[in-house]
């Protein structure tokens, strides 16, 4: 059975919430190791699904000669990873310690397209950047950090050989499985049936 876009909004949904997220961690525990504070968690943790960063110092065209100067502008983008989990000192509001970046597997993705979105977001935040951070954040101070950590979640159904090349990659990933529709609960009245039976 494959997967659908709606087992990938699931997850996607799951996993925005904070809870969730803590549960997921949990899974790859030198990630879990990384939150400052597990008993204060929503003060700990951020969760950021479909991040957005501001990239700093995008260089603007090429250098004429090495003795003019290059300029630079800022760029805000979207990155082509499915949540950002961003660790904050409860007390201090400020964000520290390393990015995870979590890549869910999406309808019809392969490993190369799985690979690609982890290695386009190594490169983007190569630069100098800050997190666009949504309202509820706001008030933290968000810099860019020195490390990314990258985390696959697969389904049970994802194809072999993405887990192989993950594993042969030493890339961390997880399994969520598909929750299954019984065909009992999607068996339609009879016909003879009145709305007002129902």
């Amino acid at each position: 059975m494959s997967i659908h876009k709606s087992d990938y909004e699931k997850l996607l949904s799951k996993y925005s919430n904070h809870t969730e997220a803590v549960e997921l961690l949990k899974q790859y525990r030198p990630y879990l190791e990384m939150i400052p504070s597990i008993r204060r968690s929503e003060e700990s943790l951020m969760t950021m699904p479909l991040p957005v960063v501001k990239l700093r110092k995008v260089p603007l065209g090429q250098q004429v000669d090495r003795f003019s100067p290059i300029t630079t502008t800022s760029k805000t983008i979207l990155l082509p990873c499915d949540l950002a989990y961003l660790m904050c000192d409860p007390e201090w509001k400020i964000k520290m310690g390393g990015e995870i970046i979590i890549f869910i597997h999406r309808p019809e993705e392969d490993l190369s397209d799985l690979l690609a979105r982890w290695r386009q977001t190594q490169v983007l935040l190569d630069h100098d950047y800050e997190w666009v951070m949504p309202q509820y954040y706001r008030h933290i101070i968000c810099e860019s950090a020195e490390h990314l950590y990258p985390l696959f979640i697969l389904f049970d159904r994802s194809d072999r050989s993405i887990k192989e090349g993950l594993t042969g990659a030493h890339l961390p990933f997880v399994t969520a499985p598909i929750q299954q529709i019984h065909v009992a609960e999607l068996t339609l009245p009879d016909r003879g049936t009145e709305l007002s039976d129902l």
